[in-house]
């Protein structure tokens, strides 16, 4: 008899045609929020309205939009560790449920990172004196972004959680036993959630900077991430990538200095 775990030969265009339409929609979907009048609720700033107790459905509009943008940006660059569990899992009744699981499980780990961003976010603007800084040199948060997205390019941690996210048949073996089925796909996509969150995180910042709402960035992050992950040589990217954003960050505080 098959183990429930062990792979049968399964036509996968489907899957990866109602993954790939996904996110399309996304994709879509944020392309037309941004354009509408409700683009404010794609920006951090957002949150400090929800905080503020007047708009408390505010929290189901940010966590929505963060949402697409994860499904838009991050969801392609796990693609190949999604497939690989669908094909082990492909012997099943159950296989698309799980990979919903799995999926949902890894979507859960970005939307906390994105709320604990924008409480970090929020807390430092409402230091005291900070807001004050802030109206005389407001290019200081983008050029620290900048700053703190390169020097993490540079860290043996960025490397590990990048290795972790490189080897999706390595990772799903390691983290699935076919066992306790609908809470270890769960476990599985958090898991690879909180590596994929360890290795792009610093770069994710990158969108506090521009805004939710922008669509050519996010198009840029996002194949810089999948290339990172996925890419033969794309472990290699990582210092040049580096290099280029603490050059922006000089770039952004020299013309902050220039022109206050």
């Amino acid at each position: 008899m098959q183990a429930p775990w062990q792979p049968v030969q399964t036509d996968q265009r489907p899957f990866l045609v109602t993954a790939v339409g996904l996110i399309i929609l996304a994709w879509l979907a944020l392309y037309l929020w941004g354009a509408s009048p409700y683009a404010y609720y794609l920006s951090h700033d957002a949150l400090t309205t929800l905080l503020s107790g007047s708009q408390i459905w505010t929290a189901g509009v940010f966590a929505g939009g963060w949402t697409l943008m994860i499904i838009a940006m991050m969801l392609p660059t796990s693609l190949p560790l999604i497939t690989v569990f669908r094909r082990m899992t492909s012997s099943r009744a159950d296989r698309n449920w799980l990979v919903l699981l799995l999926i949902s499980g890894y979507l859960a780990i970005w939307l906390v990172f994105g709320f604990l961003v924008h409480a970090v976010d929020l807390t430092i603007h409402q230091l005291g004196g900070f807001a004050a800084l802030l109206q005389v040199a407001p290019w200081i948060v983008g050029a620290a972004i900048f700053a703190i997205a390169g020097a993490f390019q540079f860290t043996e941690l960025k490397y590990r959680c990048l290795d972790k996210c490189r080897s999706p048949l390595s990772f799903v073996t390691s983290y699935w036993s076919g066992r306790n089925e609908s809470r270890n796909a769960i476990m599985l996509g958090a898991h690879h959630g909180i590596f994929c969150v360890g290795c792009c995180w610093s770069l994710m910042l990158l969108m506090f900077v521009v805004g939710h709402a922008n669509i050519a960035w996010m198009l840029i992050l996002g194949v810089i991430m999948g290339a990172e992950k996925n890419l033969k040589k794309g472990r290699a990217l990582a210092k040049p990538l580096g290099i280029g954003l603490l050059i922006g960050a000089v770039l952004i505080a020299g013309v902050g200095f220039m022109h206050p």
